[in-house]
């Protein structure tokens, strides 16, 4: 096991992986910072957690459709995707403020 030190959102952290597999981690970080930057600067998400959500149903959208091109978004177009990632979006808003308060 090699350990990679990386930043995501400017967070430090100490990821694992296999001997080999270190340029690939790295991209995957790389990916994901650029998608919760973006996000973050948008000014549409707040907090951390959240942006970590719709990060993950981005690149989850993104991977089941080129993973699947016969599959269930294979039909939609990318505004109907970006329409469904809004609405979820909208979704997650309502059950996270509650929790939010919480803090």
């Amino acid at each position: 096991m090699i350990h990679l030190d990386v930043t995501i959102m400017g967070q430090p952290y100490r990821l694992a992986c296999r001997d080999g597999e270190e340029r690939t981690l790295r991209e995957a970080v790389a990916y994901l910072d650029g998608k919760m930057c973006q996000l973050r600067d948008s000014g549409k998400v707040k907090g951390t957690d959240r942006i970590a959500v719709m990060a993950a149903l981005s690149v989850a959208a993104e991977f089941l459709s080129v993973k699947s091109p016969q599959g269930p978004l294979s039909d939609m177009s990318i505004l109907e995707v970006k329409q469904k990632l809004e609405a979820m979006h909208t979704v997650l808003d309502k059950a996270l403020t509650p929790q939010e308060n919480l803090f």
